[in-house]
Protein backbone atom coordinates (compact mmCIF):
# COMPACT_ATOMS: atom_id res chain seq x y z
CA UNK A 1 0.00 0.00 0.00
CA UNK A 2 1.59 3.66 -0.84
CA UNK A 3 0.18 6.51 0.45
CA UNK A 4 -2.76 7.83 -1.28
CA UNK A 5 -2.17 12.16 -0.79
CA UNK A 6 -0.41 14.04 1.53
CA UNK A 7 -1.48 15.80 4.45
CA UNK A 8 -1.81 19.59 4.35
CA UNK A 9 -0.92 21.90 7.29
CA UNK A 10 -1.98 25.02 6.35
CA UNK A 11 -5.92 26.21 8.21
CA UNK A 12 -9.08 26.77 6.01
CA UNK A 13 -9.09 30.49 5.83
CA UNK A 14 -12.52 30.54 3.59
CA UNK A 15 -14.03 28.61 6.60
CA UNK A 16 -13.47 31.30 9.27
CA UNK A 17 -17.29 33.12 8.73
CA UNK A 18 -19.10 28.99 9.56
CA UNK A 19 -16.80 28.22 11.68
CA UNK A 20 -17.44 31.22 13.83
CA UNK A 21 -21.26 30.56 13.25
CA UNK A 22 -21.09 27.07 14.41
CA UNK A 23 -19.02 27.74 17.41
CA UNK A 24 -22.25 30.46 18.28
CA UNK A 25 -24.48 27.43 18.31
CA UNK A 26 -25.32 27.40 14.17
CA UNK A 27 -26.19 23.96 13.17
CA UNK A 28 -26.63 24.78 9.38
CA UNK A 29 -23.18 26.04 9.65
CA UNK A 30 -21.89 23.09 11.34
CA UNK A 31 -23.53 20.80 8.97
CA UNK A 32 -21.98 22.89 6.51
CA UNK A 33 -18.49 22.59 7.40
CA UNK A 34 -18.19 19.23 7.57
CA UNK A 35 -20.43 18.22 4.40
CA UNK A 36 -17.27 18.38 2.07
CA UNK A 37 -15.83 15.76 4.46
CA UNK A 38 -18.23 12.88 5.25
CA UNK A 39 -18.08 10.86 2.29
CA UNK A 40 -14.15 10.63 2.88
CA UNK A 41 -14.73 10.50 6.83
CA UNK A 42 -17.12 7.25 6.45
CA UNK A 43 -14.70 5.70 4.37
CA UNK A 44 -11.98 6.18 6.98
CA UNK A 45 -14.16 4.64 9.18
CA UNK A 46 -14.42 1.50 7.26
CA UNK A 47 -11.07 0.90 6.64
CA UNK A 48 -10.86 1.17 10.41
CA UNK A 49 -13.89 -0.70 11.50
CA UNK A 50 -14.18 -3.36 8.24
CA UNK A 51 -18.35 -2.73 8.88
CA UNK A 52 -20.50 -0.45 6.86
CA UNK A 53 -22.87 -0.83 9.67
CA UNK A 54 -20.39 0.24 11.85
CA UNK A 55 -18.87 2.79 9.89
CA UNK A 56 -22.42 4.37 10.23
CA UNK A 57 -22.94 4.09 14.28
CA UNK A 58 -19.52 5.53 14.28
CA UNK A 59 -20.90 8.79 12.54
CA UNK A 60 -23.19 9.78 14.84
CA UNK A 61 -20.95 9.34 17.83
CA UNK A 62 -17.85 11.38 15.99
CA UNK A 63 -20.33 13.95 14.67
CA UNK A 64 -21.71 14.53 18.22
CA UNK A 65 -18.31 14.81 19.50
CA UNK A 66 -17.25 17.16 17.04
CA UNK A 67 -20.03 19.39 17.60
CA UNK A 68 -19.66 19.44 21.13
CA UNK A 69 -15.92 19.95 20.39
CA UNK A 70 -15.99 22.36 17.71
CA UNK A 71 -14.63 25.21 20.16
CA UNK A 72 -11.46 23.47 21.03
CA UNK A 73 -10.35 23.42 17.00
CA UNK A 74 -7.74 25.97 17.28
CA UNK A 75 -7.43 26.40 12.96
CA UNK A 76 -4.15 26.14 13.04
CA UNK A 77 -3.79 22.64 10.48
CA UNK A 78 -7.27 22.11 8.20
CA UNK A 79 -10.65 21.07 9.56
CA UNK A 80 -9.73 17.85 7.85
CA UNK A 81 -7.43 17.10 9.79
CA UNK A 82 -9.16 17.92 13.10
CA UNK A 83 -11.87 15.41 12.27
CA UNK A 84 -9.68 12.52 11.18
CA UNK A 85 -8.19 12.59 14.54
CA UNK A 86 -11.51 12.74 16.41
CA UNK A 87 -12.92 10.13 13.83
CA UNK A 88 -9.84 7.81 14.64
CA UNK A 89 -10.53 8.00 18.05
CA UNK A 90 -13.93 7.19 17.88
CA UNK A 91 -12.88 4.22 15.86
CA UNK A 92 -10.59 3.46 18.32
CA UNK A 93 -12.75 3.08 21.13
CA UNK A 94 -15.47 1.02 19.27
CA UNK A 95 -12.85 -1.45 18.72
CA UNK A 96 -12.15 -1.73 22.59
CA UNK A 97 -15.80 -2.50 23.04
CA UNK A 98 -15.79 -5.00 20.72
CA UNK A 99 -13.19 -6.57 22.43
CA UNK A 100 -14.59 -6.48 25.32
CA UNK A 101 -17.88 -7.26 24.23
CA UNK A 102 -18.52 -10.81 25.86
CA UNK A 103 -20.84 -12.19 22.62
CA UNK A 104 -18.11 -10.92 20.11
CA UNK A 105 -16.51 -12.94 18.25
CA UNK A 106 -12.72 -14.16 18.38
CA UNK A 107 -11.78 -12.49 15.08
CA UNK A 108 -11.97 -9.06 13.82
CA UNK A 109 -12.69 -10.66 10.34
CA UNK A 110 -16.12 -11.34 11.32
CA UNK A 111 -17.47 -8.06 11.46
CA UNK A 112 -16.27 -7.63 7.84
CA UNK A 113 -18.95 -6.15 5.15
CA UNK A 114 -18.76 -5.00 1.58
CA UNK A 115 -18.55 -1.40 0.44
CA UNK A 116 -20.29 0.08 -2.21
CA UNK A 117 -18.56 1.48 -5.32
CA UNK A 118 -21.27 3.79 -5.88
CA UNK A 119 -20.20 5.47 -2.81
CA UNK A 120 -16.82 5.61 -3.47
CA UNK A 121 -17.45 7.08 -6.42
CA UNK A 122 -18.17 10.11 -4.19
CA UNK A 123 -15.25 10.41 -2.85
CA UNK A 124 -14.00 14.01 -3.75
CA UNK A 125 -11.65 14.50 -6.67
CA UNK A 126 -8.97 16.22 -4.60
CA UNK A 127 -6.53 14.84 -6.66
CA UNK A 128 -7.04 14.21 -10.58
CA UNK A 129 -3.96 12.14 -10.86
CA UNK A 130 -4.71 8.45 -12.38
CA UNK A 131 -1.98 6.67 -9.92
CA UNK A 132 -3.77 8.78 -7.04
CA UNK A 133 -6.90 7.56 -7.90
CA UNK A 134 -6.44 4.10 -8.08
CA UNK A 135 -4.17 4.09 -4.40
CA UNK A 136 -7.40 4.88 -3.34
CA UNK A 137 -9.44 2.31 -4.69
CA UNK A 138 -6.63 -0.24 -3.96
CA UNK A 139 -6.88 0.96 0.03
CA UNK A 140 -10.55 -0.27 -0.03
CA UNK A 141 -10.09 -3.85 -1.55
CA UNK A 142 -11.75 -6.31 0.25
CA UNK A 143 -8.53 -8.35 0.85
CA UNK A 144 -6.83 -5.66 2.10
CA UNK A 145 -9.95 -4.46 4.28
CA UNK A 146 -10.08 -7.96 5.73
CA UNK A 147 -6.48 -7.73 6.91
CA UNK A 148 -6.41 -5.00 8.13
CA UNK A 149 -9.31 -5.93 10.70
CA UNK A 150 -6.64 -9.00 11.98
CA UNK A 151 -4.19 -5.56 12.66
CA UNK A 152 -4.08 -4.56 16.67
CA UNK A 153 -5.93 -1.49 16.66
CA UNK A 154 -3.28 1.19 17.02
CA UNK A 155 -1.44 -0.75 14.00
CA UNK A 156 -4.57 -0.38 12.22
CA UNK A 157 -4.90 3.44 12.94
CA UNK A 158 -0.98 4.09 12.00
CA UNK A 159 -0.94 2.32 8.99
CA UNK A 160 -4.52 3.71 7.59
CA UNK A 161 -2.93 7.45 8.78
CA UNK A 162 0.32 6.77 7.60
CA UNK A 163 0.19 4.93 4.48
CA UNK A 164 -3.62 5.78 2.96
CA UNK A 165 -4.13 9.03 4.39
CA UNK A 166 -0.26 10.91 4.30
CA UNK A 167 -0.03 11.70 8.14
CA UNK A 168 3.48 12.59 9.08
CA UNK A 169 4.74 10.52 11.92
CA UNK A 170 4.70 13.17 14.13
CA UNK A 171 0.88 14.07 14.17
CA UNK A 172 0.04 10.52 14.11
CA UNK A 173 2.37 9.98 17.17
CA UNK A 174 0.69 13.12 18.74
CA UNK A 175 -3.13 11.59 18.26
CA UNK A 176 -1.85 7.89 19.51
CA UNK A 177 0.00 9.47 22.81
CA UNK A 178 3.20 8.00 21.41
CA UNK A 179 6.13 9.00 20.24
CA UNK A 180 7.74 8.56 16.46
CA UNK A 181 9.57 5.86 17.22
CA UNK A 182 6.69 4.08 18.44
CA UNK A 183 4.59 4.94 15.76
CA UNK A 184 7.50 3.49 13.32
CA UNK A 185 7.41 0.63 14.93
CA UNK A 186 4.18 -0.28 14.90
CA UNK A 187 3.86 0.83 10.93
CA UNK A 188 6.95 -1.48 10.39
CA UNK A 189 4.96 -4.30 11.87
CA UNK A 190 1.65 -3.68 10.16
CA UNK A 191 3.05 -3.81 6.85
CA UNK A 192 5.15 -6.96 8.02
CA UNK A 193 1.55 -8.74 9.18
CA UNK A 194 -0.27 -7.11 5.76
CA UNK A 195 2.76 -8.23 3.34
CA UNK A 196 1.05 -9.42 0.04
CA UNK A 197 -2.61 -8.89 1.49
CA UNK A 198 -3.63 -6.71 -1.43
CA UNK A 199 -1.14 -8.16 -3.87
CA UNK A 200 -3.42 -10.00 -6.10
CA UNK A 201 -6.71 -8.47 -4.93
CA UNK A 202 -7.10 -4.43 -5.88
CA UNK A 203 -9.93 -2.27 -6.45
CA UNK A 204 -10.53 -0.79 -9.68
CA UNK A 205 -13.37 1.18 -10.86
CA UNK A 206 -14.57 -0.78 -14.04
CA UNK A 207 -13.66 -4.19 -15.28
CA UNK A 208 -11.58 -4.81 -18.20
CA UNK A 209 -12.50 -6.13 -21.19
CA UNK A 210 -10.57 -9.83 -20.20
CA UNK A 211 -12.44 -9.17 -16.62
CA UNK A 212 -15.64 -8.77 -18.08
CA UNK A 213 -15.12 -11.70 -20.12
CA UNK A 214 -14.99 -13.82 -16.88
CA UNK A 215 -17.78 -11.94 -14.98
CA UNK A 216 -20.24 -12.59 -18.11
CA UNK A 217 -19.13 -16.42 -18.31
CA UNK A 218 -19.56 -16.97 -14.69
CA UNK A 219 -23.34 -15.88 -15.06
CA UNK A 220 -24.06 -17.89 -18.01
CA UNK A 221 -22.57 -21.03 -16.60
CA UNK A 222 -24.69 -20.08 -12.75
CA UNK A 223 -27.75 -19.71 -14.89
CA UNK A 224 -27.12 -22.69 -16.77
CA UNK A 225 -26.33 -25.02 -13.99
CA UNK A 226 -23.29 -25.77 -15.77
CA UNK A 227 -20.84 -26.43 -12.83
CA UNK A 228 -17.51 -27.63 -15.19
CA UNK A 229 -18.06 -24.26 -16.75
CA UNK A 230 -17.97 -22.73 -13.42
CA UNK A 231 -15.23 -24.39 -12.04
CA UNK A 232 -13.26 -23.82 -15.12
CA UNK A 233 -13.65 -20.51 -14.65
CA UNK A 234 -12.11 -20.48 -10.90
CA UNK A 235 -8.23 -20.50 -10.29
CA UNK A 236 -6.89 -23.98 -8.61
CA UNK A 237 -6.38 -21.91 -5.30
CA UNK A 238 -9.94 -20.04 -5.39
CA UNK A 239 -11.06 -19.22 -1.79
CA UNK A 240 -14.51 -18.84 -0.36
CA UNK A 241 -15.29 -17.20 2.21
CA UNK A 242 -18.75 -16.44 4.18
CA UNK A 243 -17.79 -13.79 6.99
CA UNK A 244 -19.33 -13.57 9.63
CA UNK A 245 -19.21 -17.25 9.51
CA UNK A 246 -15.60 -18.87 10.25
CA UNK A 247 -16.07 -20.79 6.53
CA UNK A 248 -13.39 -20.96 3.77
CA UNK A 249 -13.40 -23.40 1.37
CA UNK A 250 -10.28 -23.93 -0.39
CA UNK A 251 -9.32 -24.63 -4.09
CA UNK A 252 -11.34 -25.58 -7.13
CA UNK A 253 -13.17 -28.93 -6.71
CA UNK A 254 -14.28 -27.96 -3.40
CA UNK A 255 -15.89 -24.38 -4.34
CA UNK A 256 -17.26 -26.36 -6.80
CA UNK A 257 -18.39 -28.87 -5.01
CA UNK A 258 -20.40 -25.87 -2.45
CA UNK A 259 -21.82 -24.59 -5.50
CA UNK A 260 -23.30 -27.81 -6.79
CA UNK A 261 -24.58 -28.50 -3.78
CA UNK A 262 -25.51 -25.37 -1.18
CA UNK A 263 -26.58 -22.79 -3.05
CA UNK A 264 -30.29 -23.49 -3.90
CA UNK A 265 -30.16 -26.98 -2.95
CA UNK A 266 -27.75 -26.83 -6.32
CA UNK A 267 -30.74 -25.78 -8.75
CA UNK A 268 -28.71 -22.26 -9.36
CA UNK A 269 -30.94 -21.65 -12.01
CA UNK A 270 -33.85 -20.78 -9.43
CA UNK A 271 -31.52 -17.64 -8.48
CA UNK A 272 -31.70 -14.61 -9.90
CA UNK A 273 -28.14 -12.77 -9.84
CA UNK A 274 -27.74 -9.04 -9.95
CA UNK A 275 -24.49 -7.18 -11.14
CA UNK A 276 -22.97 -4.52 -8.62
CA UNK A 277 -20.07 -3.68 -7.59
CA UNK A 278 -18.01 -3.48 -4.06
CA UNK A 279 -14.83 -1.84 -3.06
CA UNK A 280 -13.57 -1.76 -6.60
CA UNK A 281 -14.46 -5.58 -7.43
CA UNK A 282 -17.48 -7.19 -9.44
CA UNK A 283 -20.35 -8.08 -6.99
CA UNK A 284 -23.56 -10.12 -7.48
CA UNK A 285 -26.52 -9.51 -5.57
CA UNK A 286 -28.46 -12.91 -5.44
CA UNK A 287 -32.36 -13.58 -5.20
CA UNK A 288 -34.25 -16.71 -4.31
CA UNK A 289 -37.75 -17.20 -5.34
CA UNK A 290 -40.42 -17.44 -2.30
CA UNK A 291 -41.31 -21.80 -2.99
CA UNK A 292 -44.75 -20.29 -1.27
CA UNK A 293 -45.44 -17.13 -3.09
CA UNK A 294 -42.90 -16.98 -5.91
CA UNK A 295 -41.49 -14.15 -5.22
CA UNK A 296 -37.46 -13.24 -4.76
CA UNK A 297 -36.17 -12.57 -1.73
CA UNK A 298 -32.37 -11.11 -1.20
CA UNK A 299 -30.85 -14.37 -0.36
CA UNK A 300 -26.84 -12.64 -0.22
CA UNK A 301 -24.08 -10.58 -1.98
CA UNK A 302 -20.88 -12.15 -3.50
CA UNK A 303 -17.88 -9.98 -3.81
CA UNK A 304 -15.38 -12.13 -6.76
CA UNK A 305 -11.85 -10.79 -7.17
CA UNK A 306 -10.76 -11.57 -10.79
CA UNK A 307 -6.84 -12.29 -11.17
CA UNK A 308 -5.24 -13.63 -14.67
CA UNK A 309 -8.01 -14.45 -16.39
CA UNK A 310 -10.28 -16.62 -13.32
CA UNK A 311 -12.14 -15.93 -10.06
CA UNK A 312 -9.86 -15.88 -7.13
CA UNK A 313 -11.89 -15.42 -4.71
CA UNK A 314 -15.91 -15.23 -3.85
CA UNK A 315 -16.79 -13.76 -0.48
CA UNK A 316 -20.67 -14.06 0.27
CA UNK A 317 -22.03 -12.03 2.51
CA UNK A 318 -25.50 -13.97 3.31
CA UNK A 319 -29.19 -12.30 3.78
CA UNK A 320 -30.84 -9.19 2.11
CA UNK A 321 -29.60 -7.14 4.79
CA UNK A 322 -26.77 -5.29 3.21
CA UNK A 323 -29.04 -4.92 -0.17
CA UNK A 324 -30.19 -1.46 1.22
CA UNK A 325 -26.51 0.59 1.19
CA UNK A 326 -26.20 -0.82 -2.44
CA UNK A 327 -29.73 0.92 -3.72
CA UNK A 328 -31.09 -3.05 -4.50
CA UNK A 329 -34.66 -3.72 -2.99
CA UNK A 330 -34.97 -6.64 -0.84
CA UNK A 331 -37.86 -8.29 -2.71
CA UNK A 332 -38.18 -8.56 -6.16
CA UNK A 333 -39.97 -10.65 -9.18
Amino acid sequence: MTTSHRLGRAADPDIEPALAAARAGDGEAFRALVAPHLRALHVHRYRMLGSYTDAEEAVQEATVRAWRGLGGYQGTGPLRHWLYRITTTTCLKMIDRRARDPLASSTEAAWLQPYPDTLLDELPADDADPATIAERRESVALAFIAALQLLPATQRAVLILREVLGWPARDVAGLLDTTVAGVNSALQRARASLAGASATDTGRQHLDAREQQVLDGFLRAWHACDIPALAALLRDDVTLTMPPEAIRIDGRDAVAGFLATVPAAGRLDLVRLVVTRANGHPALAAYLPDQHTGDCRGYGIMVLTITDDQVATITGFPGPDLFPIFDLPTTGT
